[in-house]
C-alpha cells in the first residue's frame, strides 16, 4: 500500500478563510484537499496529513513559536511515519508574511533546504513540491501580508526551478485554485475539492 505524507500549513490543516479575529474554523477531514486526494486515490493508498497553521519552510516565527519552522520539526515528523513512499510539501504562504521580508527567490531557497533534508531522512521516498496559490493582503490578513503580492511575484516559477534542481516532482496549485478574497490566504471547500482532484494523477504517477 503506497503511503504519502503531506507536509503543509493551515491550507492542509483545512483552516477556512477568516473574516474576524476569532477562532479558526476548520473543514472536516473528508472536505479538505488531502481528504479529497485520499478519496480519489482509493482504498489502496495511505494518506497521512501533517498540516500545521503558520508553518514555514525554514523560518522561526517570533510570535507563534519555533515549532512553526518546518525544517526544525521535519525529522521528527518524517521518522514518526516511516515507511513513507511519497512526501508532498505545500508550504511557502507563511514565508511571505511581512515580518519575514522575504522575496520569492528567498522562499524557494528555503524550500531547497527542506527538500534536501527530506531526502536525507527518507532517502527512498519520492518528493512532490506543491506551490501554494499566491497569498495577498485582505481582511484580517491585510497587515500580516502587506506587500506579499510584490515580494511573492514569481514564487511558483522559483519553486519549480528548485524542485528540478533537487530531482523533485512539482505542481502549481495556483494554476488550479486561488485564495479566497475574504482573507487572501485560505480557500474554501470547492477549491479544496478542485486541488485534491487535480493532484490524484500527479500522485499516482509517482507511485
Amino acid at each position: 500500500m503506497p503511503h504519502i505524507l503531506i507536509y503543509g500549513d493551515s491550507n492542509s490543516h483545512g483552516t477556512l478563510p477568516r473574516d474576524d479575529h476569532g477562532g479558526e474554523a476548520r473543514l472536516d477531514d473528508g472536505t479538505r484537499w488531502p481528504g479529497q486526494l485520499a478519496q480519489g486515490l482509493g482504498e489502496g493508498w495511505k494518506v497521512t496529513v501533517e498540516g500545521l497553521p503558520g508553518r514555514t519552510f525554514c523560518l522561526e516565527d517570533p510570535t507563534a513559536g519555533p515549532w512553526r519552522n518546518g525544517l526544525r520539526v521535519l525529522p521528527a515528523v518524517l521518522l514518526s511515519h516511516v515507511p513513507i513512499d511519497i512526501v508532498a510539501v505545500m508550504l511557502g504562504t507563511n514565508d511571505l508574511k511581512a515580518m519575514f521580508c522575504l522575496r520569492a527567490p528567498n522562499v524557494a531557497d528555503c524550500a531547497g533546504r527542506l527538500l534536501r533534508d527530506v531526502a536525507q531522512h527518507v532517502p527512498t521516498a519520492k518528493r512532490l513540491l506543491i506551490a501554494p496559490p499566491a497569498p495577498y493582503p485582505a481582511g484580517t490578513s491585510a497587515g500580516s501580508y502587506e506587500g506579499a503580492r510584490e515580494r511573492g511575484a514569481g514564487l511558483a516559477e522559483h519553486l519549480a526551478r528548485v524542485a528540478q534542481a533537487h530531482g523533485t516532482a512539482f505542481f502549481d496549485a495556483g494554476g488550479v485554485i486561488a485564495t479566497d478574497p475574504t482573507d487572501g490566504v485560505h480557500f474554501r471547500a470547492p477549491a479544496h475539492a478542485a486541488l485534491g482532484r487535480a493532484l490524484v494523477p500527479v500522485v499516482r504517477g509517482l507511485a
